[in-house]
């Protein structure tokens, strides 16, 4: 069956994004280990497929992980280097509490494989993105090409997890920290439809439900039924899980913006992407048309994983992604 106008127009839409994210992660191309390690993607989506055999739900704590890979010190696998006695790494900082150590296995089991094969070839910053795409099409997202040929860096400090959004930051902060990483507010609206897969942590979000103001004990700006829902899951002092987006917790849709245009985002963060009119419109868009979500989100993808790559003779080639050489 042929493609109608609208298909074409959306398919060309994908291209042109895609080529100007290839164009901001500069000497990264897609296609980098058709010679020195062919089998490499494909070795890394079978690590990932099976443990997606025992937990449903790993992909999404592997989205979570290249995220905050490439906000701090830029997409070089530092997140995944363990801490030692003279230092706290990255992956034990407060913030990355939460992301499961079975996530950090995927890894360490690609990587495995790929060293048996492809000695010193492929590296950790590049198996974390493409873990990540793959995560992103299991849940029904794009399958996207990855620009690839990072080099993993030598340094993690819990203490540059500052550089990391929170789920408590309103629209104008949230578009700064995107900003110093030189994507927009529309990058970081789409890039935000990531919490349509995956839990939270009650902590995470507590502050809505309970003594938020003076004047009103929940945040007015949650649906007062989906509140009633949360304090339901998460008591006081609880630190239990919750979906993320309840009506399809493991699919890649646009149910997350329709969540959020019924006042029912679950984190500050969400619900503050519609606190202006042209941000609200973004939303709107994305609520509406899952095509345009897809292709949007692959885009988005590609541009992040080019923010502050080593590349060249800069950084290395892990033979442990957990250990610098």
């Amino acid at each position: 069956m042929g493609w109608g106008r609208g298909e074409m127009l959306l398919a060309l839409m994908a291209a042109l994004y895609l080529s100007a994210a290839i164009t901001e992660a500069g000497v990264l191309h897609v296609g980098f280990y058709s010679y020195s390690c062919p089998q490499a993607e494909a070795i890394v989506k079978e690590a990932l497929n099976d443990a997606l055999e025992d937990d449903s739900g790993i992909g999404a704590d592997l989205l979570r992980m290249h995220f905050h890979d490439c906000f701090v010190r830029g997409c070089d696998g530092s997140v995944l280097i363990d801490s030692t006695n003279g230092n706290t790494a990255e992956k034990d900082a407060e913030i990355n509490q939460t992301i499961e150590d079975e996530a950090f296995q995927v890894i360490d089991k690609a990587k495995k494989k790929l060293e048996a094969v492809c000695k010193g070839v492929v590296s950790c910053a590049d198996i974390l993105a493409f873990v990540a795409r793959d995560s992103v099409a299991h849940y029904g997202g794009i399958f996207y090409q990855v620009p690839a040929g990072r080099r993993d860096g030598r340094i993690s400090r819990s203490v540059d997890t500052a550089d990391l959004p929170t789920s408590d930051l309103d629209l104008a902060r949230l578009t700064d920290f995107f900003a110093r990483k030189r994507l927009s507010q529309n990058d970081m609206i789409i890039l935000s439809g990531a919490h349509t897969i995956g839990v939270a942590h009650c902590p995470a979000f507590s502050n809505r439900l309970y003594n938020f103001s003076r004047s009103s004990s929940s945040d007015p700006t949650l649906d007062a039924s989906y509140a009633a829902e949360l304090k339901k899951e998460c008591p006081p002092g609880s630190n239990n899980e919750v979906n993320m987006d309840p009506p399809s917790p493991l699919v890649f849709d646009t149910s997350y913006y329709q969540g959020i245009l019924k006042n029912r985002g679950l984190f500050s963060s969400d619900q503050t992407l519609v606190s202006t009119a042209s941000s609200a419109a973004k939303v709107t868009l994305l609520a509406s048309n899952s095509e345009v979500f897809k292709s949007q989100f692959a885009a988005a993808m590609v541009k992040m994983g080019g923010i502050g790559v080593l590349t060249g003779r800069k950084g290395e080639i892990r033979g442990n992604c957990r250990v610098v050489n």
